[in-house]
């Protein structure tokens, strides 16, 4: 019998644990907490008191303990104490991981860990993670990874137990202001997409989300009449540089930084881009498709293994590729809603939060449940 009950108090408490940068794991955080608490199990989620603020585990039903971010050199005390009553700890990211793995040396807490990404570095520091990447994958219990690639690298580095992960892409929560949406023709002109494509990309502005290879790509585009207008929401280090060349080339490229209306961009926009190969399970794709928006990514493992055939795919760092796909589909209305159609159809295939929630509770009565006597 479960020690958790969704009518009752459970003995089962689960410490959540975030390094607190990434808004993939800390959605997917709110999103399980909320869930845990409604089947009765006490949630205690261990994150930077800014993630709170931005996620509101509280609001559902979770306690916070703030934690700091590892290059604090206190993190790791702080989540031994709160660590300290737990029956389980599930822990998100590399990171975050290994500062589980470091805060429960001795106890016999089991630890789960989510994969969410493959963690990426350059020389030294590459080493470094991959010796990180070790030490969580032979410590923890059960390495949980968003896609069949991170399970494979979680297995040969050495994880006794690792398994694909059912994570659904959570709900927006929705305010007051989203009863004010606009139209989306206004929002299109705000843009300066009118009469003309709107292509969107959304992704933080650094050298793994392909943004280079998406202004190389718009080269294609500049001579069509109307010339599609791409628009990349976000924000990162690699800003100033994509704008000096979206201005010395005079690309058809607006940055307009981080958004708060991104599934309004995708409802406007022609065509969702993903460039990239940063993200194991990309959130732009999931909402691309959920929004019927024809898709155009570079075809790398977890894109493929997310989208199947719902979208046009083509060679990873092929700039001529994708700058070839964009008009072609652009051209051919009647792909663009096949695309639309299996889009939806594969969607509808994706973990819902109820099966996300149901996976990793069932991972967790495997490691604190009394194994029956024989």
């Amino acid at each position: 019998m479960s020690r958790h009950s969704p009518h009752g108090q459970s003995s089962l408490r689960t410490v959540q644990v975030l390094g607190g940068g990434n808004a993939r794991s800390s959605a997917h955080v709110r999103s399980l907490a909320a869930g845990l608490v409604a089947r009765g199990v006490r949630v205690t989620v261990c994150a930077p008191a800014d993630a709170d603020d931005a996620y509101g585990f509280t609001g559902a039903g979770a306690e916070h303990v703030h934690v700091p971010r590892s290059s604090d050199p206190g993190s790791v005390a702080a989540l031994r104490v709160a660590c300290a009553n737990a029956d389980l700890v599930h822990a998100h990211g590399l990171h975050a991981s290994f500062r589980a793995v470091l805060a429960l040396s001795g106890r016999p807490t089991p630890l789960v860990v989510t994969w969410h990404d493959r963690a990426h570095a350059e020389g030294a520091r590459a080493h470094l993670l991959r010796l990180l990447e070790r030490r969580v994958a032979r410590t923890a219990a059960v390495v949980l990874g968003t896609t069949s690639d991170l399970v494979d690298r979680a297995r040969r580095t050495g994880a006794r137990d690792a398994r694909l992960a059912a994570v659904a892409l959570p709900r927006r929560a929705r305010g007051p202001e989203d009863e004010r949406e606009r139209p989306l023709t206004k929002l299109r002109a705000e843009l300066g997409a009118i009469g003309r494509p709107l292509l969107v990309a959304v992704g933080s502005l650094d050298r793994r989300r392909g943004h280079d290879l998406l202004l190389d790509a718009s080269h294609a585009w500049r001579g069509l009449d109307p010339a599609p207008l791409v628009v990349i929401a976000g924000e990162g280090p690699q800003r100033a540089e994509l704008q000096r060349r979206i201005e010395d080339e005079e690309l058809p490229v607006r940055l307009v930084g981080p958004r708060d209306d991104v599934s309004e961009l995708l409802a406007a926009a022609d065509l969702a881009l993903l460039p990239g190969g940063g993200e194991s399970r990309s959130v732009l794709a999931q909402e691309a498709l959920h929004a019927r928006v024809p898709l155009v990514a570079a075809r790398t493992g977890g894109v493929r293994e997310l989208v199947g055939d719902a979208a046009e795919l083509v060679p990873p760092g092929d700039a001529a590729a994708f700058g070839a796909a964009v008009p072609r589909l652009l051209g051919d209305p009647g792909r663009a809603a096949r695309l639309r159609d299996m889009g939806a159809r594969q969607a509808a295939t994706w973990p819902t939060e109820d099966e996300t929630v149901a996976q990793v509770l069932s991972v967790y009565d495997e490691l604190t449940q009394p194994r029956p006597m024989i």
